[in-house]
Protein backbone atom coordinates (compact mmCIF):
# COMPACT_ATOMS: atom_id res chain seq x y z
CA UNK A 1 0.00 0.00 0.00
CA UNK A 2 2.03 3.23 -1.80
CA UNK A 3 -0.72 5.43 -0.43
CA UNK A 4 -3.54 5.52 2.33
CA UNK A 5 -6.50 6.00 0.98
CA UNK A 6 -9.25 8.69 2.76
CA UNK A 7 -12.99 8.78 2.58
CA UNK A 8 -14.87 11.82 3.87
CA UNK A 9 -16.14 9.34 6.79
CA UNK A 10 -12.87 9.11 8.22
CA UNK A 11 -12.24 12.99 8.71
CA UNK A 12 -13.08 13.63 12.73
CA UNK A 13 -12.23 17.54 12.17
CA UNK A 14 -10.95 19.53 9.00
CA UNK A 15 -7.17 18.31 9.30
CA UNK A 16 -7.60 15.37 11.02
CA UNK A 17 -8.28 11.53 10.67
CA UNK A 18 -9.15 8.39 12.32
CA UNK A 19 -8.64 5.05 10.78
CA UNK A 20 -9.82 1.57 11.85
CA UNK A 21 -10.18 -1.97 9.92
CA UNK A 22 -8.10 -3.39 7.35
CA UNK A 23 -6.11 0.26 6.80
CA UNK A 24 -5.65 -0.02 10.87
CA UNK A 25 -4.19 -3.50 10.66
CA UNK A 26 -2.00 -2.36 7.14
CA UNK A 27 -0.62 0.51 8.75
CA UNK A 28 0.47 -1.22 11.99
CA UNK A 29 1.61 -5.16 10.82
CA UNK A 30 3.10 -4.38 7.26
CA UNK A 31 4.00 -0.47 7.45
CA UNK A 32 5.42 -1.04 11.40
CA UNK A 33 4.43 2.37 11.88
CA UNK A 34 4.28 4.04 15.33
CA UNK A 35 3.42 7.77 16.34
CA UNK A 36 5.89 10.16 15.08
CA UNK A 37 5.82 8.77 11.16
CA UNK A 38 4.78 10.08 8.31
CA UNK A 39 2.52 8.64 5.82
CA UNK A 40 1.35 9.59 2.33
CA UNK A 41 -2.46 9.80 1.69
CA UNK A 42 -4.91 11.19 -0.54
CA UNK A 43 -8.61 12.20 0.44
CA UNK A 44 -10.66 9.92 -2.72
CA UNK A 45 -11.90 12.04 -5.74
CA UNK A 46 -9.15 15.16 -3.70
CA UNK A 47 -5.95 16.07 -3.52
CA UNK A 48 -2.72 13.77 -1.99
CA UNK A 49 -0.62 14.70 0.73
CA UNK A 50 0.96 13.55 4.45
CA UNK A 51 -0.32 12.24 7.27
CA UNK A 52 1.24 12.33 10.58
CA UNK A 53 0.45 9.90 13.00
CA UNK A 54 -0.53 11.12 16.32
CA UNK A 55 -1.80 8.05 18.29
CA UNK A 56 -1.89 4.44 17.63
CA UNK A 57 -4.17 1.68 19.18
CA UNK A 58 -4.86 -2.07 18.93
CA UNK A 59 -8.28 -0.76 17.04
CA UNK A 60 -7.65 3.09 15.62
CA UNK A 61 -4.96 5.06 14.27
CA UNK A 62 -5.35 9.21 14.71
CA UNK A 63 -3.75 11.31 12.06
CA UNK A 64 -2.69 14.79 11.26
CA UNK A 65 -3.40 15.32 7.60
CA UNK A 66 -2.11 17.83 4.88
CA UNK A 67 -3.79 17.57 1.53
CA UNK A 68 -2.25 19.81 -0.64
CA UNK A 69 -0.95 18.07 -4.08
CA UNK A 70 -2.84 17.24 -7.12
CA UNK A 71 -3.38 13.36 -7.99
CA UNK A 72 -1.57 12.54 -11.33
CA UNK A 73 -3.50 13.42 -14.42
CA UNK A 74 -5.64 10.57 -15.84
CA UNK A 75 -5.43 8.84 -18.97
CA UNK A 76 -7.24 10.51 -21.81
CA UNK A 77 -8.80 7.12 -22.40
CA UNK A 78 -12.33 5.25 -22.42
CA UNK A 79 -12.07 1.41 -22.49
CA UNK A 80 -14.85 -0.76 -23.23
CA UNK A 81 -14.17 -4.41 -22.17
CA UNK A 82 -16.29 -7.33 -23.03
CA UNK A 83 -16.50 -9.14 -19.30
CA UNK A 84 -13.67 -11.25 -18.42
CA UNK A 85 -13.80 -13.79 -16.06
CA UNK A 86 -14.64 -12.80 -12.41
CA UNK A 87 -10.83 -14.44 -11.18
CA UNK A 88 -9.07 -11.84 -14.32
CA UNK A 89 -11.53 -9.16 -13.81
CA UNK A 90 -10.25 -8.30 -10.26
CA UNK A 91 -6.82 -8.24 -11.56
CA UNK A 92 -7.39 -6.27 -14.84
CA UNK A 93 -9.42 -3.53 -12.59
CA UNK A 94 -7.04 -2.71 -9.93
CA UNK A 95 -4.45 -2.66 -13.07
CA UNK A 96 -6.54 -0.19 -14.90
CA UNK A 97 -7.04 1.82 -11.54
CA UNK A 98 -3.02 1.89 -11.44
CA UNK A 99 -2.52 2.75 -15.23
CA UNK A 100 -4.97 6.14 -14.50
CA UNK A 101 -7.85 4.85 -16.59
CA UNK A 102 -10.87 6.22 -15.29
CA UNK A 103 -13.58 5.36 -17.50
CA UNK A 104 -14.53 1.70 -18.10
CA UNK A 105 -17.23 0.08 -20.24
CA UNK A 106 -17.94 -3.77 -19.37
CA UNK A 107 -19.96 -5.00 -22.54
CA UNK A 108 -21.52 -8.39 -23.15
CA UNK A 109 -20.19 -10.22 -26.12
CA UNK A 110 -21.12 -13.69 -27.63
CA UNK A 111 -18.08 -15.47 -26.22
CA UNK A 112 -18.86 -14.34 -22.77
CA UNK A 113 -20.47 -16.86 -20.30
CA UNK A 114 -23.33 -15.97 -18.76
CA UNK A 115 -22.33 -16.89 -15.90
CA UNK A 116 -20.05 -14.28 -15.90
CA UNK A 117 -22.76 -11.60 -15.42
CA UNK A 118 -23.77 -13.19 -11.67
CA UNK A 119 -20.26 -13.15 -10.24
CA UNK A 120 -19.91 -11.26 -7.36
CA UNK A 121 -16.94 -9.35 -8.34
CA UNK A 122 -19.00 -7.37 -10.29
CA UNK A 123 -21.17 -5.87 -7.07
CA UNK A 124 -20.12 -2.55 -6.07
CA UNK A 125 -18.75 -3.66 -2.63
CA UNK A 126 -15.99 -5.59 -4.82
CA UNK A 127 -16.10 -3.26 -7.81
CA UNK A 128 -14.54 -0.48 -5.11
CA UNK A 129 -12.61 -2.41 -3.38
CA UNK A 130 -10.24 -3.85 -6.26
CA UNK A 131 -10.13 0.13 -7.94
CA UNK A 132 -9.37 1.17 -4.34
CA UNK A 133 -6.43 -1.67 -4.03
CA UNK A 134 -4.74 0.01 -7.89
CA UNK A 135 -5.22 3.86 -6.40
CA UNK A 136 -3.24 2.81 -3.67
CA UNK A 137 -0.78 0.92 -5.60
CA UNK A 138 -0.04 4.08 -8.17
CA UNK A 139 -0.35 6.75 -5.70
CA UNK A 140 -3.63 8.12 -7.06
CA UNK A 141 -6.99 9.56 -5.72
CA UNK A 142 -8.97 9.93 -9.03
CA UNK A 143 -11.77 6.86 -8.71
CA UNK A 144 -12.30 4.95 -12.27
CA UNK A 145 -16.11 4.82 -13.01
CA UNK A 146 -17.14 1.06 -14.10
CA UNK A 147 -20.36 0.88 -16.17
CA UNK A 148 -21.85 -2.58 -17.01
CA UNK A 149 -23.86 -2.97 -20.44
CA UNK A 150 -24.97 -6.40 -20.29
CA UNK A 151 -26.25 -5.82 -24.10
CA UNK A 152 -23.77 -5.37 -26.49
CA UNK A 153 -25.96 -4.26 -29.93
CA UNK A 154 -28.23 -0.92 -27.99
CA UNK A 155 -24.44 -0.52 -26.60
CA UNK A 156 -22.69 -0.19 -29.86
CA UNK A 157 -25.03 1.55 -32.12
CA UNK A 158 -26.82 3.47 -29.27
CA UNK A 159 -24.27 4.73 -26.93
CA UNK A 160 -20.98 4.07 -28.23
CA UNK A 161 -21.23 6.15 -31.21
CA UNK A 162 -22.12 9.03 -28.65
CA UNK A 163 -19.30 8.38 -25.90
CA UNK A 164 -16.57 7.79 -28.40
CA UNK A 165 -17.65 11.16 -30.72
CA UNK A 166 -14.59 13.84 -31.47
CA UNK A 167 -12.16 10.74 -30.24
CA UNK A 168 -9.90 8.35 -31.73
CA UNK A 169 -11.62 5.05 -32.16
CA UNK A 170 -9.41 1.48 -31.95
CA UNK A 171 -10.98 -1.83 -31.91
CA UNK A 172 -7.88 -4.40 -30.40
CA UNK A 173 -8.37 -7.45 -33.20
CA UNK A 174 -5.75 -10.09 -33.82
CA UNK A 175 -6.54 -10.33 -37.19
CA UNK A 176 -6.09 -6.81 -38.21
CA UNK A 177 -3.27 -5.54 -40.73
CA UNK A 178 -2.59 -2.34 -39.12
CA UNK A 179 -0.52 -1.73 -35.96
CA UNK A 180 -1.44 -0.15 -32.96
CA UNK A 181 -0.45 3.25 -32.66
CA UNK A 182 2.09 4.80 -30.61
CA UNK A 183 2.62 7.56 -28.50
CA UNK A 184 -1.23 8.84 -28.46
CA UNK A 185 -1.86 12.02 -26.87
CA UNK A 186 -5.66 12.52 -28.17
CA UNK A 187 -8.67 11.42 -26.44
CA UNK A 188 -9.36 7.71 -26.79
CA UNK A 189 -12.12 5.12 -26.71
CA UNK A 190 -10.36 1.31 -27.06
CA UNK A 191 -12.33 -2.00 -27.77
CA UNK A 192 -11.28 -5.13 -26.38
CA UNK A 193 -12.85 -8.28 -26.82
CA UNK A 194 -12.93 -11.56 -24.63
CA UNK A 195 -11.06 -14.77 -24.80
CA UNK A 196 -11.01 -15.78 -28.26
CA UNK A 197 -11.73 -12.51 -29.42
CA UNK A 198 -15.52 -10.88 -31.15
CA UNK A 199 -17.32 -12.95 -33.87
CA UNK A 200 -16.99 -11.41 -37.08
CA UNK A 201 -20.79 -9.49 -36.96
CA UNK A 202 -19.62 -7.94 -33.52
CA UNK A 203 -16.17 -6.81 -35.22
CA UNK A 204 -18.27 -6.03 -38.06
CA UNK A 205 -20.69 -3.72 -36.40
CA UNK A 206 -17.82 -1.65 -34.39
CA UNK A 207 -16.11 -0.92 -37.61
CA UNK A 208 -19.56 0.33 -39.21
CA UNK A 209 -19.51 2.70 -36.25
CA UNK A 210 -16.04 3.73 -36.87
CA UNK A 211 -13.75 1.55 -35.40
CA UNK A 212 -10.31 0.79 -37.07
CA UNK A 213 -8.92 -3.01 -35.97
CA UNK A 214 -4.96 -2.87 -34.86
CA UNK A 215 -3.05 -5.17 -33.21
CA UNK A 216 -0.19 -5.40 -31.49
CA UNK A 217 1.58 -8.42 -33.13
CA UNK A 218 1.03 -12.24 -34.37
CA UNK A 219 1.11 -13.34 -30.29
CA UNK A 220 -2.43 -14.52 -29.25
CA UNK A 221 -2.71 -12.55 -25.49
CA UNK A 222 -4.82 -13.65 -22.72
CA UNK A 223 -7.53 -10.09 -22.26
CA UNK A 224 -5.26 -9.28 -18.91
CA UNK A 225 -2.12 -9.41 -20.35
CA UNK A 226 -3.75 -7.37 -23.60
CA UNK A 227 -4.78 -4.80 -21.81
CA UNK A 228 -2.07 -3.78 -20.06
CA UNK A 229 0.33 -4.06 -23.33
CA UNK A 230 -2.10 -2.23 -25.47
CA UNK A 231 -2.72 0.53 -23.07
CA UNK A 232 0.81 1.14 -22.79
CA UNK A 233 1.27 0.72 -26.29
CA UNK A 234 -1.00 3.67 -27.03
CA UNK A 235 0.54 6.15 -24.31
CA UNK A 236 4.33 5.75 -23.73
Amino acid sequence: MNLILLEDRDFISPDRVRLQNDRCRHIIRVLGAKPGDTLVCGKKNAKMGTGLILAIDRHSIDMQVRLDQAPPPPLPLTLVLALPRPKMLKRILQNLASLGVKEIYLINSRRVEKSFWGSGVLSESDIQRHLDLGLCQARDTLMPRVHLKRFFSPFVKEELPELSKNKKKILAHPKAQTSCSVGVTSDTVLVIGPEGGFIDLEVQTLVDKGFEPMTIGVRILRVETAVTALISRLFT
